[in-house]
C-alpha cells in the first residue's frame, strides 16, 4: 500500500505495533480492520432486497396527495443540520486542512468543503425547500446564517471516541458537541440580533422567533459503525448499538428543549456496499457478499442500527408532545440505487470515480503518491455523472441527486409525507 500525507489516506504495516500514519478522516472513518491491516473481516449476513420504484420529480404524486389534505407547505425559514461527512458542507475543511481538488468540480467548479464532486443530500434538501445552501458553523468568516447553519463535520460520530483525528480520522465534533455548538450559536445570534442597529447586520442573522419554525435534519451514525468494525467483534458492536441510539435520542431531546420542533432524521446507509468495504477483500467465500457485491455482515449491522433507531423515534414522538419527527429510510433508497445501477444509467456500483485503485496500489482522490518510481495523482474520472461512488466512501453528486428525488417526496419516510409538510403534527400519527 502507498503512504499518503496526514490528511489523505493511510498506510499500515503488517503488525499493529508499527501502524504509523493517519488517514484523511473521510477515507479512514469507514475503513474496516481488513482494510487497515489487511486482516480479518467479520462475516455474517443477510441479503436485503427492495422493489425498484420509479424516479420522481420534485412535483410528485405524494406531494399532490398531501395537498389534498388542505394542509399548506411548511415554508421552513431555515435548516439546522447535524451529521458526518454525508452532510458536511465545509465544517471539517474549515477546522483542519481544506479539501482539495478535484472535489467539487462537477457543480461548484472548485473545492467547496464537500466530500463529493458536487452537491450532497443536504444541498438538494435546501434547493427543494427554496433555501440557500447551508454554511458550516465552523466556517464563520463572512458567513450569512439567516437561513440556518450546518454543524456536521466529516468523521463525526454519535458517541465520543477516545481518539484524535490524527490517530484515527475521527472528528472531534461528535453529535453532543454539535448540539453544544448549536446552543451557543442560538444564544449568541439572538443576543446579536437584539443588539443590532443596522439592518444589514440583522440580515445575516437568524430571526430568534424562527428557530422553532426551522427544520432540524440529522444524518449520522455511519462512522460509529465503522469504528465498531475496526475495534469490536460483531457481538460487541451489536451490544453497543443501544447505547449509541440512547445518545442520539438524548441529542434530539436537547434540541427539542431548545425549541426545535420539526425533525427530518435519516437512518444510516448500506455501509457494506461502499467500495471501501470490499477493496481489500480477496477471493471471498460463498455467502460473504450479496447479489450486488455488498458485504453482508456490515449491512446486517446497519439494518440493526436502523431498526433500533426507528423504534426509538416512535418513542420520542410519544415523549415529545410538540415534536414532528420524520424517519427517512435512506438505507432503502441507496440500496435501491445500487441494486438497479445499470438500469438507472450508472456504472457498476463498486466502481470508483476519483482516485487510482489497481491491485494493491491505492492513491486516494486528490492525493499524490509515488508508484513504481513515478509520482501519481488520484484524479477524477471523465464522467462522474455515471458513477455512484465518487471516492470509494462518498456518493457522487449524480447519485445524491437520484437519492434525493426518492426521499424528499415521502416515498421512504415514516410517516410517508414529503419534506415540504414535515412540520404538520397530525400527519405524524
Amino acid at each position: 500500500m502507498i503512504c499518503m500525507n496526514i490528511f489523505s489516506c493511510f498506510c499500515f504495516l503488517q503488525t499493529f505495533s508499527t501502524v504509523h500514519s493517519v488517514s484523511f478522516f473521510f477515507q479512514l472513518e469507514l475503513m474496516s480492520r481488513r482494510e487497515m491491516e489487511c486482516a480479518r473481516v467479520m462475516l455474517t449476513g443477510v441479503i436485503f432486497s427492495l422493489v425498484f420504484a420509479p424516479l420522481k420529480s420534485v412535483a410528485t404524486d405524494s406531494d399532490k396527495n398531501i395537498s389534498r389534505t388542505d394542509l399548506p407547505p411548511c415554508n421552513f425559514p431555515a435548516i439546522y443540520n447535524f451529521g458526518d461527512s454525508n452532510s458536511d458542507t465545509g465544517g471539517i475543511s474549515a477546522a483542519f486542512q481544506p479539501i482539495q481538488a478535484p472535489y467539487g468540480e462537477s457543480f461548484f467548479h472548485r473545492p467547496a468543503g464537500r466530500l463529493s464532486d458536487g452537491r450532497l443530500l443536504i444541498d438538494f434538501i435546501a434547493e427543494h425547500l427554496r433555501l440557500p445552501y447551508l454554511i458550516a458553523y465552523l466556517d464563520s468568516i463572512g458567513s450569512n446564517f439567516r437561513h440556518g447553519a450546518n454543524f456536521a463535520t466529516g468523521g463525526s460520530t454519535i458517541r465520543r471516541q477516545n481518539q484524535t483525528i490524527f490517530q484515527s480520522g475521527i472528528s472531534p465534533f461528535s453529535l453532543d458537541v454539535q448540539i453544544m455548538q448549536f446552543h451557543r450559536f442560538k444564544a449568541r445570534t439572538e443576543e446579536l440580533y437584539r443588539q443590532a442597529i443596522d439592518l444589514s447586520e440583522k440580515k445575516k442573522l437568524p430571526r430568534p422567533r424562527e428557530f422553532s419554525k426551522a427544520l432540524y435534519t440529522l444524518d449520522i451514525g455511519q462512522t460509529d459503525l465503522a469504528v465498531g468494525f475496526r475495534q469490536m467483534s460483531n457481538i460487541q458492536l451489536r451490544a453497543a448499538i443501544s447505547d449509541i441510539i440512547n445518545q442520539f435520542s438524548a441529542a434530539v431531546m436537547r434540541l427539542y428543549q431548545q425549541g426545535a420542533r420539526a425533525f427530518w432524521i435519516h437512518n444510516t446507509g448500506p455501509i457494506g456496499c461502499l467500495p471501501t468495504a470490499t477493496l481489500y477483500l480477496r477471493n471471498p467465500k460463498p455467502g460473504v457478499l450479496d447479489n450486488y457485491g455488498c458485504l453482508k455482515s456490515q449491512n446486517k449491522m446497519a439494518l440493526e442500527f436502523n431498526r433500533q433507531l426507528k423504534a426509538r423515534i416512535r418513542t420520542l414522538r410519544a415523549e415529545l408532545g410538540h415534536a414532528d419527527i420524520t424517519y427517512v429510510d435512506v438505507y432503502a433508497a441507496k440500496y435501491e440505487l445500487i441494486s438497479n445501477a445499470n438500469s438507472q444509467g450508472f456504472m457498476e456500483p463498486h466502481k470508483i470515480c476519483c482516485g487510482l485503485h489497481e491491485g494493491n496500489t491505492h492513491v486516494w482522490c486528490g492525493q499524490k503518491a509515488i508508484v513504481r518510481g513515478a509520482e501519481v495523482f488520484g484524479g477524477a474520472c471523465v464522467n462522474p455523472s455515471i458513477y455512484i461512488s465518487w471516492d470509494g466512501v462518498h456518493y457522487s453528486q449524480a447519485a445524491n441527486h437520484w437519492i434525493a428525488n426518492q426521499i424528499l417526496n415521502g416515498s421512504f419516510s415514516d410517516p410517508p409525507i414529503p419534506i415540504t409538510h414535515a412540520c404538520h403534527k397530525r400527519l405524524h400519527y
